[in-house]
């Protein structure tokens, strides 16, 4: 009977983790957060008539120190992504009594069978990694890592 204890204590300890993710923030990457000044981020195209500003002025210097390189991912993969993130972020801007509405004010019109190029994709996509740093948020079933 004491080994049966034992064990049913070993796999209660090894069944009780942490409900949060635990994604590690470096002070480096802590430090981008906290800029207070820096360029905004500007994702547009003139053919397609479409431009999106990112005013947070800490995103600029963390994509310039923390983001992987453009080439990194494929194109079809930030597609991929950023339809389930833009979904997501969706739903919480309909939804302020449930997600910060200081963080989710507008929506954003991307529709997944537009071809808005890499550099478009990749902007956004960073963003979204970005964003779920910094505010500990989660826009999806993915680990925001770098």
């Amino acid at each position: 009977m004491t080994i049966g204890r034992a064990f049913f204590f070993i796999i209660l300890i090894l069944g009780c983790k942490s409900g949060a993710d635990g994604v590690a923030i470096s002070r480096a990457e802590q430090d981008a957060f906290e800029q207070t000044t820096g360029e905004p981020v500007v994702i547009a195209d003139a053919e397609q008539e479409y431009e999106i500003t990112i005013i947070d002025p800490g995103f600029y210097s963390w994509l310039k120190g923390f983001a992987r390189a453009e080439g990194y991912y494929s194109q079809s993969f930030l597609q991929n992504r950023n339809a389930i993130y833009v979904v997501n972020w969706n739903q919480r801007v309909l939804l302020p009594g449930e997600y910060p509405s200081n963080l989710y004010e507008w929506p954003i019109n991307y529709d997944p069978h537009i071809d808005y190029g890499y550099e478009v994709n990749y902007k956004l996509y960073n963003y979204f990694i970005y964003f779920q740093r910094k505010y500990d948020q989660r826009l999806g079933p993915f680990i925001p890592r770098l």
